[in-house]
C-alpha cells in the first residue's frame, strides 16, 4: 500500500482512498473505533511525501467528502484520503438527507486534442500557471503528442527519464508547491467561537459530538465559554493559524495514543505558537464521551 501510495504522488496518479480506522496496532481491537492511522496516511511512503486527506465529522460528511474527494484527486492529479473512523463506519446514525451533486466531475487541467494541435507539445510535469499542478492528456486522445511516460523513477518535466540533482529537486519542489495550492482547495475548518475566551479547542471527526456536549457541561456548571475549531482537511488553512494565533491555550483532543493530530500542527505551526498546545488523549477503543474532555478542561484550567 505505501509503495503504490508513493507512486500515485509522485507519478501524480489521481485516486481515491477510503481508510476507517479502528483500533490497532496489528490486528488490534478489531470492532473498536480509533483515530490513530492520521500520521501513517499523512505520509504515506518512503522519501519526502505528503498527501491530502479529509476528515469527515458525520455520515452526510462522508457522502459529501466521497465525490469532493474525487473532484480533488483529479484538479490535484494525486491520491486524496478520506479517513473516517470505525464509529461512523459501522454504528447506526441519524443523519441529515445526502444532496446527490449537482455539477459534473471536475477532471481538473486536461488538454485535448485540438489544445495539442495549436500547443505543438507539452511537459507533463511544467509548472505552467505557478501552482504546482501540470497539464495532462486522457488515455485515447486522438495526438501523436498526447502520450507521455508515467513513471516513479526519477523524470524531468518533461516526464522523462532522470537523476540529475537539479531536476530531481525542481520536481520535489514543484509537489510542495502543489500541496500548497491544496491547502485553499480543501475543506474549510468549522469554527464555534463563544466570545472572548483565552482557550480553544482542536480536533478532528467524531470527536465532535462530545466536544460540543462537553461546551454545554462547561457553560452550564462553570459558566465557561471554550472556543472549537474542527479540523476538516490536510493540509491544514489558515483558519487554523488563525485559531490558535488568537488564542494562549489549544487543546487537541484525539482517539490516539499519540498525539497524531498535535504533531501534524507542530509540523505546520509556527514555533511561538506550538508551546501553546496541550493534547487530551482518549484511545480505549469507545467513542470519545463529554465527561472525559470536560473533566480534563475542568482539572488542567482549574475550574
Amino acid at each position: 500500500m505505501a509503495e503504490f501510495s508513493g507512486l500515485g504522488y509522485f507519478a501524480e496518479i489521481p485516486g481515491v482512498i477510503f481508510d476507517i480506522q479502528r483500533s490497532g496496532p496489528s490486528t488490534g481491537m478489531p470492532t473498536r473505533t480509533s483515530q490513530a492511522d492520521l500520521l501513517s496516511v499523512a505520509f504515506l511512503s518512503h522519501g519526502d511525501t505528503k498527501h491530502v486527506v479529509l476528515l469527515p465529522g458525520s455520515v452526510k460528511e462522508c457522502f459529501d467528502f466521497g465525490y469532493a474527494a474525487f473532484d480533488l484527486a483529479e484538479r490535484l492529479q494525486t491520491p486524496i484520503f478520506v479517513l473516517s473512523d470505525l464509529d461512523l463506519g459501522m454504528n447506526n446514525w441519524m443523519s441529515d438527507p445526502f444532496v446527490y451533486p449537482a455539477k459534473p466531475l471536475d477532471r481538473g487541467k486536461i488538454l485535448t486534442a485540438e489544445d495539442l494541435k495549436r500547443m505543438g507539445t507539452f511537459g507533463r510535469y511544467e509548472d505552467v500557471d505557478g501552482d504546482g499542478i501540470g497539464y495532462r492528456t486522457l488515455p485515447g486522445t486522438d495526438h501523436p503528442k498526447a502520450a507521455y511516460f508515467t513513471r516513479g523513477s526519477g523524470h524531468n518535466a518533461k516526464a522523462g527519464y532522470t537523476e540529475k540533482p537539479e531536476e530531481y529537486v525542481e520536481v520535489m519542489e514543484r509537489l510542495t508547491r502543489k500541496f500548497e495550492t491544496a491547502r485553499h482547495m480543501v475543506p474549510e475548518p468549522v469554527v464555534v467561537r463563544n466570545g472572548f475566551s483565552p482557550v480553544g479547542i482542536v480536533a478532528y471527526g467524531t470527536s465532535d459530538f462530545a466536544i460540543t456536549e462537553a461546551m454545554d457541561e462547561l457553560k452550564k456548571g462553570y459558566n465557561y465559554d471554550v472556543d472549537y475549531l474542527r479540523v476538516r482537511a490536510y493540509p491544514f488553512s489558515d483558519s487554523l493559524h488563525e485559531f490558535v494565533a488568537s488564542h494562549e491555550r489549544i487543546y487537541v483532543v484525539e482517539q490516539d495514543r499519540d498525539a497524531q493530530l498535535a504533531s501534524l500542527m507542530k509540523l505546520d505551526l509556527a514555533a511561538e505558537q506550538i508551546v501553546k498546545l496541550r493534547s487530551i488523549l482518549h484511545f480505549n477503543g469507545l467513542p470519545l464521551d463529554a465527561e472525559t474532555v470536560a473533566s480534563e478542561l475542568v482539572t488542567r484550567e482549574g475550574l
